[in-house]
């Protein structure tokens, strides 16, 4: 696919039309209050991987709801001092998968945790672990229209409400670096990541990789490719409900989290992607409110993005940060 949204100039201008509520800091304020009335039972388990280089544990911990949600904690072997902490969030569809799929950050001396998402695990990679135990009405298969009738009922709430919970989690283990805590994720996982750079205040920096989630109205009508096009599908059958799945969706667009970055952020965009279009990360990006930020463009690639070149970015930039 040949560059079908705007060109390159333009996006480094772009700005979203996405309308913030009003009530938007408090919803979330009140969400993760909720939340932290449940004990955070972070408990690692020790894994035998048969790995040599590194230590992983079976992380189990209290998200939404105080409902158990999975990750992998992994650290380089040997380690006896608190490490610089990566958090990663995963891809539409996928889970926290194998231990041995992971072994990038912890290679770096990096401590490294890695966040199931719940419901998800079962579209690629080595699977998940975490179920989502509340229901919803009707939604058109997929994830992105579960609940999406009001904010509160919405799946996404649960889940940024997760990630928050796994930050914590991984920040109460003795070897990790709380104060050295940098968020990254590609697509879904890169939304996650903008988040989280919203909603917790004290991270040393987050790496979003043409993160999903961001720039609801855009996206919606600009791509036909799933994941946002399962919202459309929606209201072609749920006609007249436009307006309030727009109020819905308005609390979880990552435009608004970036309006509230506190952290450092590195970025990546793919001009020719068409699942989480150019224009939707330039929105995030442009929003994000640390003014050390800069963003990576891959000119000729669609959503794979920069893949290995984008790790070798991070890997630069994360040094002195994390």
């Amino acid at each position: 696919m040949s560059l079908f949204d705007l060109p390159l100039d333009k996006l480094r201008a772009y700005r979203s039309a996405s309308t913030e509520p009003e009530d938007f800091d408090a919803f979330w304020s009140g969400t993760l209050e909720e939340a932290r009335r449940h004990d955070l039972d972070a408990r690692f388990e020790p894994v035998d991987t048969g790995l040599a280089t590194v230590e992983v544990f079976d992380v189990t911990f209290a998200g939404f709801g105080g409902h158990p949600v999975k990750g992998w904690l992994t650290l380089p072997a040997g380690a006896d001092a608190p490490l610089p902490l990566v958090v990663e969030f995963v891809g539409y569809g996928g889970g926290r998968g194998l231990p041995h799929e992971h072994l990038l950050w912890a290679s770096t001396g990096r401590a490294h945790f890695v966040m199931d998402t719940r419901g998800q695990g079962s579209a690629w990679g080595g699977g998940g672990g975490t179920a989502d135990p509340v229901g919803g009405g009707p939604a058109f298969p997929g994830f992105m229209t579960r609940g999406i009738d009001a904010p509160e009922t919405y799946y996404y709430r649960r889940v940024f409400t997760d990630a928050v919970r796994a930050v914590e989690a991984a920040r109460s283990h003795p070897l990790a670096d709380a104060s050295r805590t940098v968020a990254v994720g590609a697509s879904q996982g890169g939304g996650i990541t903008i988040a989280v750079g919203g909603l917790v205040p004290d991270l040393a920096g987050i790496a979003p990789d043409v993160p999903f989630l961001c720039d609801f109205p855009r996206a919606t009508t600009l791509t036909d490719r799933n994941p946002y096009r399962e919202i459309g599908n929606f209201l072609k059958t749920h006609r007249g409900r436009t307006a309030d799945v727009r109020r819905t969706l308005s609390y979880f667009d990552g435009v608004h989290f970036a309006a509230r970055g506190t952290a450092p952020a590195l970025f990546s965009a793919a001009l020719e992607d068409q699942t989480c279009p150019p224009s939707t990360v330039f929105a995030a990006f442009n929003a994000w409110a640390h003014e050390d930020k800069t963003i990576e463009v891959y000119d000729f690639n669609d959503h794979e993005g920069g893949g290995p070149y984008q790790e070798a970015a991070q890997l630069r930039w994360m040094r002195g940060r994390a």
